[in-house]
């Protein structure tokens, strides 16, 4: 059963995201999106050897609705600023040091913050395990790393380590 899903959690969100955009669970539709799953997940297999350490669904679904509380937050934020008759946005770079090695944690991570508005991930050291992150408009940039590690970090690292 594992050869042919290797990776079953890949599988079944691409048939249920392939329900989703086609609005139908016809059974034509459900035939052929399991089709299209499990020549992806097969595809994936080439590229991701290891299975993914998936431990924790409910911190998954938490970290689902934190990230997209904090996304339209920030995206209100940054217009908020952008609307200011002010001066010209105080934005840097923060370096973060981090306790997740997870690969598939540090690519949700960056995945995160790149889609928050007014942050981007740069790089990162897999040597030092750290991250440099540009910050659009923020006067406390150790703040946002210290919330960065608390609300996305910790919670990455439950579901993945």
């Amino acid at each position: 059963m594992r050869r042919l899903f290797p990776h079953p959690i890949l599988a079944f969100l691409l048939l249920v995201m392939w329900l989703t955009l086609n609005q139908s669970a016809g059974l034509g539709h459900i035939l052929l999106g399991s089709l299209f799953a499990i020549l992806a997940s097969l595809g994936a297999s080439a590229v991701i050897p290891e299975p993914v350490p998936f431990k924790r669904p409910l911190k998954f679904a938490q970290l689902v609705v934190v990230a997209g509380i904090d996304i339209i937050m920030s995206n209100l934020a940054v217009l908020g600023v952008l609307l200011q008759r002010r001066p010209a946005p105080k934005s840097g770079f923060v370096e973060i040091d981090l306790e997740l090695t997870n690969t598939f944690g540090l690519a949700i991570l960056a995945g995160i913050v790149t889609a928050t508005p007014g942050s981007a991930w740069l790089e990162h050291s897999r040597a030092n395990n750290t991250v440099i992150i540009h910050v659009f408009d923020d006067d406390d940039l150790e703040g946002w790393a210290r919330t960065l590690k608390s609300r996305y970090e910790t919670l990455l690292m439950e579901i993945f380590q």
